[in-house]
């Protein structure tokens, strides 16, 4: 599910710093928006979610700019040579500001992608940037995590999304495909001396997640999403502190997700879990918390194999249980920070534990994100990533 309803619509920048979009870093947010206030707003006249339709590649890589809002999300663990761990997010979110405006831009496409058309455009791009160097590379072995926010309009070239070759960007931060396919990917940012650029190559079959890619969130008409996903990318490339690099492998997670939706009013959150097994299997699971942080009923997932086929996991299927809590200096939050996830039907109980407590994003609306290991029972190990939101 990961950004599921958007959960960081980029009007929230115009709400916040009350003069527009920058195209430069926000800093340290001290005051953050509730997440069912950021999520609000009218979606009148956008195109919903509403039923199973085909997706069609190449051209669903790029985006859909008549859907309110969309996002494009990596996310990985690597190691370098001397065994140091780091944790990578950069994910990239469109929002269109108008729906009248979007239908006046489809006649003209350049606008949709952000080529040089002119200041005048119906997108805005935010994007996300995270390291979580766990091992304390450069930093005299004392672990760091490092979180930024970038924003921009889909104008003058300074961020955009394309299907063919794809790319998305906002401006230094990107993706870029090669050619008619989508890999490799070359993912790439860099902020206040903190830089990533790594090559991403698929060695699973695409997914789409929930019903061949229309995955339901709540009880209403359009409260949905088109979501599919890469679980396991080889990955490969270099991370920079500062003055000092490394070069680093591991594996990486790809989701892709578009959609016009809110959270219903009973729901609160999510608690996102995105897990690449030893085994050569991938996990997403997801949980929609319902008010006074029960399970709700549109909480599911999927098994993928290794050989790539799927298996729809649904609530009854999965048996969560949060082991430890986490209080954010930051915010004042309290989040999850440990975990035992079990599929019983399959044999698989996961012992799952952050690399790092501290991975609070302080950004627009602050959440957790963050990478972790995963120690199971029968020899069974992994990494991966998990999201929370909506947490205070």
């Amino acid at each position: 599910m990961n950004k599921t309803l958007s959960y960081i619509s980029i009007w929230a920048c115009i709400l916040i710093a009350g003069m527009g979009c920058s195209e430069q870093p926000v800093p340290t947010v001290q005051s953050s928006i509730d997440l069912n206030t950021a999520m609000s707003g009218d979606t009148t006249g956008y195109e919903r979610a509403i039923g199973v339709r085909d997706l069609t590649f190449p051209d669903d890589f790029g985006p859909h700019p008549s859907f309110k809002t969309e996002w494009w999300y990596f996310t990985g663990n690597v190691d370098d040579e001397e065994g140091r761990r780091f944790g990578y997010e950069l994910t990239l979110f469109r929002s269109a500001l108008s729906p009248d405006r979007v239908q006046e831009d489809l006649s003209d496409s350049s606008l949709l992608v952000g080529a040089d058309s002119g200041w005048s455009s119906s997108q805005l791009y935010m994007g996300h940037f995270s390291l979580a160097n766990v091992d304390g590379f450069a930093t005299n072995e004392d672990p760091a995590f490092y979180a930024f926010e970038r924003f921009g309009r889909g104008a003058k070239g300074l961020a955009g999304a394309q299907a063919t070759p794809f790319r998305v960007w906002l401006d230094h931060w990107s993706a870029d495909g090669s050619g008619d396919g989508l890999f490799p990917i070359r993912v790439r940012a860099e902020e206040d001396g903190i830089a990533i650029d790594f090559t991403l190559s698929s060695s699973k079959p695409i997914v789409l997640q929930g019903d061949k890619g229309f995955d339901q969130k709540g009880a209403g008409v359009g409260n949905a999403s088109y979501y599919y996903s890469f679980t396991r990318m080889n990955t490969e490339g270099t991370i920079r502190i500062n003055d000092q690099s490394t070069s680093v492998t591991g594996y990486s997670w790809k989701d892709h997700e578009w959609s016009t939706s809110a959270l219903d009013d009973n729901q609160e959150g999510w608690d996102w879990f995105a897990l690449q097994l030893s085994d050569n299997r991938e996990i997403m699971f997801y949980v929609i918390r319902e008010s006074g942080g029960s399970m709700g009923a549109f909480t599911n997932g999927t098994l993928v194999e290794a050989d790539g086929t799927t298996t729809s996991l649904k609530k009854e299927d999965v048996l969560l249980e949060v082991t430890d809590t986490w209080k954010s200096p930051h915010s004042g939050a309290t989040y999850p920070s440990g975990w035992v996830l079990q599929v019983p039907a399959y044999g698989i109980d996961l012992a799952i534990q952050p690399l790092l407590k501290d991975q609070e994003l302080n950004v627009s609306v602050r959440y957790w994100e963050g990478a972790v290991s995963i120690d199971g029972k029968n020899g069974l190990t992994g990494r991966g990533y998990v999201e929370l939101t909506g947490y205070r």
